[in-house]
């Protein structure tokens, strides 16, 4: 069936539509209440099958790539909207905007139902029926919840209640000791609701962090001072200044973007008891030109997760949208509570929404003095979108033991350590290797959106062989492979002067050694090389270390095998106690094995 005999016989339901070009490659994923109307409005049917000519020209150039096109039909629009989503993160087509949002963000948090309760961290929904939620903070939590803690004698930890004698917190007067009815109920919620305010105004936080760190100074212990001088930066980070008054106690939400021809900034502020307390951005691209609808989509389902708390319901926003309802229905029917999203024509709120567009637009500028260099080598290249995240890989081996790989990942020009991971395989050549490392990668695309590049350590071979693998799963990514130069069989290193060799879509590409573009694809390979070679010893040594274990007198095999199975890992049986080791081995074995840590590690 040819693309103009399945636009005539699309399904009169709500579902997902993906376009293709003449190659099968993926170049867009839409969603719609009704599939039928949705579709059939890109097209114009006579004389020929052709554009729309009601359509943007970011549109118009789309459908004239496109030669066919699937469908899948949804229950309704609220799973069609939630498969559009996850379809454009795993697959990646051309034409729809990109914005990562694998990120989620903490919530400090306590229940009320405890007879004295206590503040913790979470980054997802706690069950419970009292439990309250502040935030969430951008940065700062955990800084924000050691100064509590520090300036209010409250329960410390989780088990703290669970005894029925004090511990060294009550010692070093930092908890009133609850557990031994030391302090009422009554008493302890007084302190307890003072803290809350300060949660709340984190300026009373800095204030008390100031005088310490003042007096730590006076004191000539700079290195605490300065331990205090880093975190009251991290809290003043996340806090977002605003000469808004609200008069009142109300929270919501607000979103606002901002825009170039190339990029754009979404920001979500978090207005709470009428104090704006954080706000979260994305920054995200188009190479084809914004649309305002996808961009406020993608920026509503980056922000909500069903497993994050939802604080308030009213989000207030700089402008309508086209799906602005059916993101409604979707928040609705994913948290079962009515929304209200609203355009603030004047007032409090209208200055809250410019405030936010304001912040966007800064954050844009930030960004754009970043990007030079990826714009650069999209346009040499010509690759199919900006490579604003790049994922670079390398394996590592010794005689064919203790193989693994790994890979690094870079966003906007920045290392992102976070999402660093390694690999251990289990290919004998250097080919498998790469391969089952790149496959384990695309299986993990659901959970960690795939990037816009893939660098590859080594030649055309294996840039054919990741490109393989990422067309067999309908993945759009551009690859570029980067070896060294030859020179009688054996690649030249010399510093200063490494001649590496790009290769992308079949050609060889000899930048100048000065360039900034090669530097940019050197650098990446440098630093997953050191970061793969950094792995590979550690994993060579820990297996001498499993060999030499069965030189320690009355430990074989069978003990070795005994104790990793219990702890695990090398690292843990290292760190652990005498006691602990006993429960696996008798006491002169532990007594052995503790003495051959201390002279060999």
């Amino acid at each position: 069936m040819n693309l103009e005999e399945k636009l005539k016989n699309l399904p009169n339901s709500s579902g997902i539509y993906q376009y293709f070009d003449e190659f099968g490659r993926l170049l867009y994923v839409g969603k719609a209440k009704v599939l039928k109307n949705r579709v059939k409005s890109y097209f114009q049917f006579t004389p020929v099958l052709q554009p729309s000519p009601r359509l943007s020209p970011r549109i118009t150039k789309m459908i004239s790539e496109t030669k066919d096109l699937k469908t899948v039909v949804t229950d309704s629009e609220s799973d069609a909207l939630i498969l559009e989503n996850s379809l454009i993160k795993q697959l990646k087509p051309k034409y729809n905007i990109l914005l990562r949002d694998d990120k989620t963000y903490p919530y400090i948090y306590f229940d009320s139902k405890d007879e004295f309760p206590r503040f913790d961290i979470t980054r997802k929904v706690i069950e419970g029926r009292g439990i309250k939620y502040f935030g969430p903070f951008t940065t700062g939590a955990r800084d924000i919840l050691n100064a509590i803690y520090d300036i209010f004698p409250l329960a410390q930890k989780k088990n703290c209640l669970g005894n029925n004698e004090s511990c060294l917190f009550h010692q070093i007067e930092k908890c009133m000791a609850p557990c031994e009815g030391k302090i009422t109920k009554a008493d302890y919620m007084k302190i307890f609701n003072k803290a809350i305010e300060f949660i709340e105004d984190k300026q009373k936080i800095l204030k008390v962090l100031e005088l310490k760190m003042t007096e730590y100074a006076e004191e000539m212990l700079f290195e605490e001072a300065s331990e205090i001088r880093d975190m009251m930066e991290r809290i003043k980070s996340s806090v977002v200044t605003s000469n808004v008054d609200l008069a009142s106690t109300e929270s919501f939400d607000v979103f606002a973007i901002a825009h170039t021809d190339r990029r754009a900034c979404s920001v979500r502020m978090f207005i709470r008891h009428g104090k704006v307390i954080s706000s979260i951005s994305n920054q995200f691209k188009f190479d084809f030109g914004f649309d305002r609808d996808e961009a406020y989509k993608r920026s509503f389902l980056a922000s909500f997760s069903k497993d994050m708390p939802v604080i308030s319901t009213k989000i207030y926003l700089q402008e309508d949208f086209e799906d602005s309802e059916s993101i409604k229905n979707w928040l609705e029917s994913s948290f079962e509570k009515k929304f209200e999203l609203t355009v603030p024509q004047k007032g409090a709120k209208k200055r809250i929404v410019d405030l936010a567009l304001k912040n966007a637009e800064e954050l844009l500028k930030q960004d754009s003095s970043k990007v030079m260099i990826q714009d650069s080598i999209k346009e040499y290249f010509n690759l199919m979108r900006t490579p604003t995240r790049v994922e670079s890989f390398d394996n590592s081996h010794l005689g064919g033991e203790y193989t693994v790989g790994a890979m690094v990942v870079s966003e906007s020009g920045k290392l992102q350590k976070n999402d660093y991971r390694h690999y251990n395989l289990e290919s004998k050549d250097e080919y498998s290797q790469m391969k089952e490392m790149l496959v384990r990668r695309v299986e993990s695309f659901e959970k960690s959106s795939p990037p816009d590049l893939w660098i590859i350590d080594g030649g055309e071979t294996l840039r054919r062989l990741a490109e393989d693998i990422l067309t067999s799963v309908g993945v759009n990514i551009d690859v570029v492979a980067i070896a060294k130069e030859k020179i009688d069989a054996k690649a030249h290193r010399a510093k200063g002067g490494a001649k590496d060799i790009l290769h992308f879509n079949g050609n060889e590409y000899r930048l100048n050694t000065n360039d900034p573009k090669l530097h940019f694809f050197q650098n990446l390979r440098d630093e997953v090389h050191r970061f793969v070679i950094e792995y590979h010893r550690k994993q060579k040594r820990k297996g001498d270390i499993a060999i030499n274990l069965t030189d320690i007198k009355g430990i074989g095999e069978a003990k070795v095998k005994r104790l990793i199975d219990y702890f695990g890992t090398f690292e843990e049986m290292r760190s652990a106690t005498e006691e602990e080791i006993a429960k696996v081995l008798n006491k002169t074995d532990d007594k052995n094995l503790i003495t051959f840590f201390k002279e060999k590690l």
